[in-house]
């Protein structure tokens, strides 16, 4: 399968995981068991490393807290900063880690239950760590859009702006 396919493929899964191979078929103008078994290929080369549901949390009401939290991390000899990042991504608090450019080097994105849980989180398992200079959290208070959707409302257009002579 050429590569412009299997990114048509991505692309059209990472919009909607829940098409089935016929619909990205037909979309694709491909047979159904050639879309199936390229994503089979894409699953075994790690390609395709899950299937996640978006959901809106703003709306459930639950006790949930999320934190952005910035690190400054002294990389280490030969590892640069591996070593250290892949210890904190093990933290099952951890949702996503980047390294990032910019004054800190990892953007870690928390969840706890509690301001005080990610608090604790911070001060007790992610500051103590050989290599953590410092540490900024910053707690998100609400969710517009994730992951490219609009967490309130259905349509992705900006109003117009009045134009005046």
């Amino acid at each position: 399968m050429d590569k412009n396919k299997k990114k048509e493929i991505l692309e059209l899964l990472e919009a909607n995981a829940r098409q089935t191979p016929q619909e990205l078929a037909a979309m694709l103008d491909m047979e159904a068991a050639a879309v199936e078994e390229t994503i089979r290929e894409m699953e075994q080369e790690d390609l395709i490393l899950g299937y996640r549901t978006l959901i809106n949390w703003n709306k459930i009401g639950l006790d949930r807290v999320t934190a952005l939290i910035e690190v400054k991390v002294t990389p280490q000899r030969d590892v640069g900063f591996d070593a250290v990042a892949d210890r904190i991504a093990r933290f099952p608090e951890v949702r996503t880690m980047r390294l990032m450019s910019g004054t800190y080097d990892l953007a870690v994105e928390v969840e706890g239950r509690t301001m005080q849980d990610v608090a604790f989180f911070v001060a007790t398992r992610l500051a103590p760590i050989d290599g953590v200079v410092s540490t900024t959290t910053h707690f998100v208070l609400k969710s517009y859009k994730e992951n490219g959707i609009l967490l309130e409302g259905k349509e992705e257009t900006a109003p117009r702006l009045v134009v005046s002579p």
